[in-house]
């Protein structure tokens, strides 16, 4: 599964007119993957271009006893800059993650953080992800500010997760921090990038009943930033 892959791919449909979008009608595609089928919804934004949401299932939450020190020491932190009143906690699903909150911008704007050793963390511990998070934000339209550093799976920081911030939805879900409409529909609008002077949003939509959730789709708009040709020998 890689949700970067699918909006690159589903947008790059829709432009060649393979998808045929409806201005007020949201169509539904079937990605078939080695593990099964994918469900992908595209619509209209107000200016026109295609947005991808694929759905992905929702993550199973433990504890991992993560010492919050040596966390805390990796990302230039201390533990004072962690949330007051959040638990950091591991959500597993597609992706492992280890969430991590802080008080707020200030404290997300001191993290430096010591990629080798976060790596090595992520191993002693069965993660993939440490996302780091925040409800203070620098745009008002956004829920939280998120930061993903991915060192354990190649990739120091991500500008854009799909995956981490469905799982982060649920989480702050779990806490409290989000509530679903009458309803049981709630959507959470990630920032994330700004650090690495690539902003992006990720759209994450959750349909809930009761305790549970039902649906789990994640995504957003995908913006061309570049274009070229592959030539394949015909033999």
């Amino acid at each position: 599964m890689c949700g970067h892959g699918t909006l690159g791919l589903m947008t790059r449909m829709v432009e060649l007119g393979v998808l045929t979008l409806n201005a007020d009608k949201t169509l539904q595609v079937s990605l078939q993957l080695p593990a099964g089928p994918a469900s992908v919804e595209i619509s209209k934004t107000d200016d026109g271009r295609p947005m991808i949401m694929l759905e992905v299932r929702p993550p199973q939450f433990r504890d991992d006893q993560v010492d919050a020190g040596r966390l805390c020491s990796l990302l230039g932190l201390t533990p004072k800059d962690l949330s007051e009143t959040l638990p950091f906690e591991t959500a597993a699903a597609d992706f492992i993650h280890l969430v991590v909150p802080l008080k707020g911008l200030a404290e997300m704007r001191r993290i430096t953080p010591d990629f080798g050793s976060l790596a090595s963390l992520c191993h002693d511990h069965g993660l993939e992800t440490v996302v780091v998070i925040c409800s203070e934000t620098e745009r008002p339209q956004a829920s939280i500010h998120a930061r993903d550093f991915c060192p354990a799976v190649g990739v120091p920081e991500s500008a854009a997760a799909g995956t981490t911030n469905a799982a982060v939805s649920c989480y702050l879900l779990r806490h409290g921090q989000v509530r679903p409409d009458d309803e049981g529909q709630l959507t959470v609008l990630a920032e994330q990038g700004v650090e690495l002077k690539r902003p992006s949003e990720v759209r994450t939509v959750l349909k809930v009943g009761g305790d549970k959730i039902e649906s789990l789709k994640v995504g957003g708009v995908a913006t061309k930033v570049a274009e070229g040709h592959l030539l394949v020998p015909s033999n």
